[in-house]
């Protein structure tokens, strides 16, 4: 049975920083979609509306927030996120 989670973020004001952001996720490498699934999510999906970013995940009975960090620290993500 799988679960779902709503999250949100406000970003910054500044549309700069929001289009630089979008254009680095234009192409998301496939070791962070493999690090997604590794971690148990079956589904994610990000909406920008203005500075506010939804994220909508739909996970696995065996994901854990808990978890998720430790496993994403273990993998390419790292790199990925400077």
């Amino acid at each position: 049975m799988s679960r779902r989670y709503c999250l949100t973020l406000d970003l910054r004001d500044d549309a700069e920083l929001i289009a630089e952001y979008k254009r680095y996720h234009e192409k998301i490498w496939p070791e962070i979609t493999e690090s997604i699934r590794k971690a148990e999510i079956e589904d994610l999906e990000i909406y920008l509306h203005g500075t506010r970013m939804f994220m909508i995940m739909e996970v696995s009975e065996n994901f854990s927030f808990e978890k998720k960090p430790r496993r994403t620290e273990e993998s390419e993500v790292q790199e990925w996120r400077t």
